[in-house]
């Protein structure tokens, strides 16, 4: 049985509540909704509201009805009958990854456990949420109450009209949900952290590439374009061969080296469906560079860095497919001074209150800045196993305003930054 297209398309006037019910109910979302009728999914999502149309949350029975399940792990439906416990403790909504995804996966999985772990310490109820049936963080005595529900702006809202988190961490999943920061706050969701404009600074290059010349590092030329012509123009400015890759996207989605215009036609075409109308980034490709992941921790003062991590392959093989090792082995004290600068200045600029990984590229004893990812890296659990401490613990409780100090975390100081 189907809802016809033509009682939805085009009928924002007529849309009714017994109407909006049944659509629900067959699984249609709010953005398709809003589609379907030329509206807004915040608008669908007001008017829903209004009509006193959400979701129920189910329990999960983990004991196949043959004792009372009490395993606090949640599903939504359009029903009547309500199974979720409310409790009057102070919680943290933790987003995990989602489905998994090159480069986003187990790694964020971890962190997102060890979080958890780090505030049920303080004393905080966390709220887990992920669809991710692989992700340990998805095991229902992980965090205290887990909903297993898509990463999208209707599903999580759905979840904080409901338990209203005092906060919500979006650092320890990956892309997903730091692409949601945004909307999450613009309708009042508190994220805890690292600041939603902070994070957009890295992540728009423009900005980024503004921020690194503001604090006067070094970077390799670079430009963004909306369009065939404009990457054309900013390739033939920077010179061939160019890294280019749409922006917001996983796991170097579609990031390619290209060496003439010929294939950046060709990658132009390719990036169009990846990039959903956002800009396309373009960097100088520095070949023979040496690749340097950097992960640290920041209280908005002092910076620890966890590791610094030479790749064994050059610069350009994505940080998912190589490989490192921890500490650097050809990297002389003196570019290993420079990365330690360079990473507490952009921590300092940006005002970082948790995870911070930075990939760096060194060519004839120059450091360059490739990119800044306010959040939690692939490289956290191994730096973490490695040097056995555990950073996105750590981090956790620094997003609760507790100090590096406070937790002990520092081992040898060079001003304000710290290197583990």
């Amino acid at each position: 049985m189907k809802i016809k297209d033509a009682r939805l398309r085009g009928e924002t006037d007529l849309l009714t509540s017994n109407l909006l019910l049944k659509a629900k109910q067959y699984g249609f979302s709010d953005k398709q909704i809003a589609d379907l009728i030329n509206s807004d999914e915040l608008s669908v999502r007001n008017f829903r509201k209004q009509q006193q149309i959400e979701p129920t949350f189910k329990l999960v029975d983990t004991c196949a009805a043959e004792f009372e399940a009490y395993t606090p792990y949640y599903y939504s439906t359009y029903e009547t009958e309500n199974e979720t416990r409310i409790s009057e403790k102070k919680k943290i909504m933790i987003l995990g990854g989602g489905p998994n995804r090159i480069g986003q996966g187990i790694e964020f999985g971890y962190c997102c456990c060890h979080a958890s772990f780090a505030l049920r310490e303080l004393g905080f109820e966390t709220i887990m949420v992920n669809s991710n049936p692989e992700a340990v963080s998805t095991d229902y005595d992980t965090s205290d109450k887990l909903y297993f529900e898509p990463l999208t702006f209707e599903d999580v809202m759905n979840i904080v009209d409901k338990e209203k988190p005092y906060g919500a961490i979006v650092q320890f999943g990956g892309q997903t949900p730091l692409n949601l920061a945004k909307q999450l706050e613009d309708v009042g969701v508190p994220i805890i952290g690292t600041s939603v404009q902070s994070i957009d600074r890295a992540e728009d290059r423009d900005k980024f590439a503004r921020l690194i010349k503001k604090l006067r590092l070094n970077q390799p030329p670079n430009g963004s374009a909306k369009s065939k012509e404009d990457a054309k123009r900013v390739a033939k400015r920077i010179g061939y061969p160019v890294l280019v890759r749409p922006s917001y996207v996983l796991g170097g989605g579609a990031m390619k080296i290209v060496y003439n215009e010929k294939s950046l036609d060709e990658f132009i075409k390719e990036a169009e469906d990846t990039s959903e109308g956002r800009p396309v980034l373009i960097d100088k490709f520095l070949e023979g560079a040496v690749e340097v992941d950097v992960d640290a921790v920041s209280d908005g003062e002092t910076t620890v860095i966890g590791g610094i991590m030479e790749h064994i392959e050059e610069a350009g093989i994505h940080s998912g497919d190589s490989a490192c090792v921890l500490p650097p082995h050809t990297l002389n004290d003196d570019t290993i001074s420079t990365i330690g600068e360079y990473t507490y200045a952009i921590s300092k600029e940006l005002n970082v209150k948790g995870l911070l990984n930075i990939q760096f590229a060194v060519k004839n004893d120059t450091v360059y800045v490739l990119e800044v990812n306010p959040r939690a890296s692939r490289t956290v659990p191994f730096v973490s196993k490695a040097t056995g401490v555990l950073l996105a613990k750590i981090a956790a409780k620094v997003m609760t305003e507790k100090r590096l100090s406070e937790l002990g975390f520092f081992r040898r100081e060079k001003g304000k930054l710290y290197i583990c």
